[in-house]
């Protein structure tokens, strides 16, 4: 298990040793070396909205570029607490943006719309808490590329209707599945991917030309003194990350050195 392929990153590691990174990173412990990181475990995948098209607020109707939808059905409910249906994330994610906020986002690819980072079900309000038939809400956050500005949105489930909304900046919650996939798409084209891919390539005999070849975790990462190039000074303000990634029924190949804005779509190694 401690057996080490000492070439290109020098860190193609059977098991051991990044697994413990990793495992300390699910469970929020800061890793060596990690100054500048915010641990988040590769997003809420199981709870992410699907991607949200263009859409009118409340119960008009939803544009995606060029199509024209009815405004989005019901589907099936849940009841008090229960967790959100397939159907009812589905509806949040129709609902929360007006034309005009899709219009003037950007997700992750660079395309229209803000980029979906996930969906929850909201707590009750504070009178609400002992009222079985208290209105069952959901909270929706995007991620607007275009401006670095985190959405969001709480959706009424019975009336269909948005009852507020708010805009954060420099705020930076878990990635998505869709963001990691991009941060390692954008680190296999760049440069500083080269080591990794022949890393892979010694594990496997294969060439390495896709996220969908590796296991994937994430860490936020934040600007700190001294810490990184000058390209990554406005991590925090940008969206930026660290991945931890793993050859699918593979070992592990250790790119913490590594960090990929993707704001500004560039790579970049941390000093050190």
């Amino acid at each position: 298990m401690r057996t080490t392929v000492r070439r290109h990153l020098g860190k193609v590691v059977a098991g051991t040793a990044i697994a413990v990174a990793a495992t300390a990173m699910m469970v929020g412990i800061t890793l060596p070396g990690t100054a500048g990181a915010e641990d988040t475990g590769g997003g809420k995948a199981g709870q992410s909205a699907q991607q949200a098209a263009g859409q009118q607020q409340g119960d008009t109707a939803a544009v995606q570029p060029g199509v024209v939808e009815e405004a989005p059905a019901e589907g099936e409910k849940g009841v008090g607490r229960d967790p959100l249906t397939d159907d009812e994330i589905a509806r949040v994610g129709k609902i929360a943006l007006s034309r005009q906020q899709f219009n003037a986002s950007e997700d992750v690819d660079g395309d229209r719309g803000p980029q979906s980072l996930g969906v929850d079900l909201a707590e009750p309000e504070a009178d609400e808490v002992d009222d079985a038939g208290a209105p069952r809400r959901a909270e929706v956050s995007f991620y607007d590329y275009k401006t670095d500005t985190l959405l969001t949105k709480t959706v009424n489930l019975d009336t269909g209707k948005v009852e507020s909304s708010g805009t954060q900046q420099g705020v930076q919650p878990p990635l998505s599945s869709a963001e990691q996939n991009e941060a390692a798409s954008l680190l296999i084209a760049d440069p500083l991917g080269a080591d990794l891919k022949a890393d892979f390539k010694d594990a496997t005999g294969k060439a390495l030309t896709s996220p969908d070849q590796l296991q994937l975790a994430s860490m936020v990462y934040r600007a700190a003194p001294g810490a990184q190039s000058a390209v990554l000074d406005k991590c925090g303000e940008h969206r930026c990350v660290r991945l931890l990634t793993k050859v699918k029924n593979g070992p592990w190949i250790d790119t913490r050195s590594l960090v990929v804005d993707l704001s500004t779509r560039k790579v970049a190694r941390l000093a050190g």
